[in-house]
């Protein structure tokens, strides 16, 4: 079995008030290139289709259209698209009955009393369980492993089976997540990968944008990755993994292919951080003809000039860069017996930091304790905030 594993296409996401419809075009028709010339047997979507619950009916037609291309570059391919932490469950399944007449498979919520909604059987070529995203606490004790007996039951031909979730994996790499740690990234807990059952060939992940493999041992636990980045924080390559198997048992082959941006995000240092004055000649100095989104990476001794912000919107004046953010950051100072921060560093830092911090200034011992109770409301508001309407 050949399976093209991606995920968190997070269609709909603007950067810094700038529209991204372009590049997130450019990503949808290199991915229906990739299936003609790769004659996958599979696509596997695990997850955070669209950035926000209730995307647009422009964002939305840019689904459809590019599910339907990406059909025609390959009929006979099964497309398992699942809901992510980003995605309306129920919304994701709208539309299921009638995509089923393209060979598209959109799981969005759990089914307790039909799990077998969540099995696809490829004839001939494997299973895929496709778990969408689901908070810990609404899984059923067991679940996947109910349905990896269940196809064991089934699977008398010894096909492939492969499993999808959208969660965060205890272990993993979420360097480029903004307020992330290893209890909770991206407002989804940490857990363990056993708690994701036994008897997978290849566990396919989304939710962290990085790609990786996950260690289990196996060489078969895996993030694919965002196709486009997300934030400037995510200087890493952006992919697809193309999977192949031939039997159950078998250790899966994983190949990256790469997706180009034509709009990329650069930070100006690319590493650490420089006096205004540098960064301003560093913006003066960036190519009239790359068409990038631009942060500047400044170090500062108090405050930046008020006039920052209008003289880096008059640089790129001309150019086809996009101006974004100045990232200012103070000096480091040793002696200061409380840290001061500017309303950059404030957005910018943890959560988790800035109450330890405080805990600091008042003399209590933020202890493991604590830090789970935080982790648990900070999760708790962040479930609320994407169920609002």
């Amino acid at each position: 079995m050949k399976i093209l594993h991606t995920s968190d296409w997070h269609l709909g996401h603007t950067l810094y008030n700038y529209d991204r419809g372009e590049e997130q075009q450019a990503m949808l028709d290199q991915m229906a290139v990739i299936v003609k010339e790769q004659q996958p047997d599979v696509m596997l979507l695990c997850g955070d289709v669209f950035h926000t619950s209730q995307p647009s009916n422009a964002i939305q037609t840019m689904l459809s259209n590019a599910l339907v291309k990406i059909h025609q570059a390959h009929p006979e391919m099964v497309i398992v698209m699942t809901a992510g932490n980003h995605d309306s469950a129920t919304k994701h399944e709208i539309f299921r009955a009638p995509w089923q007449a393209l060979n598209v498979y959109a799981i969005g919520q759990i089914e307790r009393e039909h799990v077998e909604e969540h099995i696809v059987e490829v004839p001939g070529k494997g299973y895929i369980i496709a778990i969408p995203y689901v908070n810990e606490r609404n899984l059923p004790e067991g679940f996947f492993q109910q349905l990896l007996n269940k196809v064991a039951g089934q699977n008398i031909e010894g096909l492939p089976v492969v499993m999808t979730a959208h969660t965060t994996v205890k272990g993993c790499d979420f360097s480029g997540h903004d307020q992330a740690s290893e209890y909770i990234v991206g407002g989804i807990d940490s857990i363990e990968l056993d708690q994701l059952g036994e008897g997978y060939d290849y566990l396919a992940l989304g939710h962290i944008h990085h790609g990786q493999f996950v260690h289990s041992g196996k060489h078969n636990v895996r993030y694919c990755g965002t196709p486009l980045p997300v934030s400037f924080d995510e200087v890493f390559g952006h992919s697809v993994s193309m999977v192949e198997m031939g039997k159950h048992g078998d250790k899966p082959n994983v190949t990256e292919i790469e997706i180009q941006n034509p709009h990329p995000l650069v930070t100006l240092p690319s590493e650490g951080l420089a006096s205004w004055e540098t960064v301003k000649e560093l913006l003066k100095n960036f190519p009239d003809d790359i068409p990038a989104y631009i942060r500047l990476n400044v170090e500062i001794d108090d405050f930046l000039p008020v006039e920052a912000q209008a003289e880096a919107v008059s640089m790129v004046e001309g150019k086809q860069c996009r101006f974004c953010h100045i990232n200012a950051k103070r000096k480091s100072n040793s002696q200061s017996e409380a840290k001061v921060l500017t309303v950059q560093e404030f957005q910018a830092e943890k959560p988790i930091e800035i109450a330890k911090q405080y805990a600091a200034y008042e003399g209590i011992n933020f202890d493991e304790e604590m830090t789970a109770m935080f982790n648990e409301v900070l999760n708790k508001v962040a479930e609320e905030a994407r169920n609002e309407p």
